[in-house]
């Protein structure tokens, strides 16, 4: 069985402003994940399944499914507030879903194999693609996972603060934690930090970030269900709190369940994270495709 591709393309993009995840960058008017899902195609992935919000599902179909019909087999998972949470205390103030480790449990029941999950609006490259694909096929089980490792430089916008999941390897490049980062940027002397409640804090340039590239072996599924529950029950008074990645594969590794390796990928990021990092998207594309990266028409 071929490996899956989740991407996570329920968010609703408040900082950018618009649905960007359907937004048109290459050109003719492709997306960003539409280059990660021609990317996992040509890697050998069997399969995407697109985690959702449901009132975009009609606008997701539209525009994707003519376009992948007969490439490669497509599903959708819709995540909401009340995903997983029937009879459990919902805070009144809370507005929106719990966050990217939730997302991965709403595919209970649709994913049964291994799969890599990425987000819908950055741009990962060929050679992650590929690094996941072997990842999965030859050595992920239900004590190895793996997160496709980005230099924290390459990951960063001009424009405004990153949220990053920050990798602490040992000297085999197994994970010994991952901290997920929410205020990130780079201070006019050069030094990158990471903002917090207390301080700013300094961060190496030679930090290695998942940017949520991580492949797991199906069985994180359940174990999403039982933390995502003890969250609710510990963040019952807190309308905001996130149920993060990081946060299960944390977990896995401290409770001895077993092994994330991080495998360092020479593929280049980027992303939109605001809009002033469209254009620089776009020269970006057309970069790789007038060097031959990519046909100039995806399909």
């Amino acid at each position: 069985m071929q490996p899956t591709l989740v991407i996570l393309a329920a968010g609703m993009a408040s900082r950018y402003g618009s649905m960007k995840q359907v937004e048109g960058f290459g050109p003719n008017g492709e997306t960003i994940m539409e280059y990660s899902i021609y990317d996992a195609i040509r890697a050998g992935f069997g399969k995407v399944v697109f985690i959702i919000r449901e009132e975009f599902a009609e606008s997701f179909k539209e525009k994707f499914q003519s376009k992948l019909e007969g490439k490669i087999a497509v599903d959708y998972v819709y995540q909401s507030l009340s995903s997983f949470t029937e009879g459990k205390y919902i805070h009144p103030d809370r507005k929106k879903p719990w966050g990217t480790g939730h997302a991965v449990l709403c595919c209970k029941g649709k994913v049964n194999e291994p799969f890599a999950v990425i987000n819908a609006d950055d741009f990962y490259g060929k050679d992650a693609f590929e690094k996941a694909y072997n990842f999965l096929k030859h050595e992920c089980n239900e004590k190895t996972y793996s997160i496709i490792g980005y230099h924290l430089p390459n990951t960063l916008s001009e424009y405004g603060s990153v949220s990053r999941g920050v990798c602490n390897v040992d000297a085999d490049n197994n994970l010994t934690e991952i901290n997920e980062r929410t205020k990130i940027y780079r201070l006019e002397d050069g030094r990158i930090v990471y903002e917090d409640e207390s301080d700013l804090h300094v961060l190496s340039e030679s930090s290695l970030t998942s940017m949520n590239y991580i492949c797991f072996h199906q069985n994180v599924i359940d174990l999403c269900e039982t933390l995502f529950y003890d969250f609710l029950k510990r963040n019952r008074n807190d309308p905001k709190a996130e149920f993060f990645i990081p946060f299960v594969t944390n977990h896995f590794i401290h409770s001895e369940m077993g092994n994330v390796k991080v495998v360092p990928t020479s593929a280049q990021w980027f992303g939109v994270t605001y809009k002033e990092d469209a254009p620089v998207v776009k020269q970006s594309l057309h970069k790789l495709i007038t060097e031959g990266e990519y046909p100039e028409m995806l399909w």
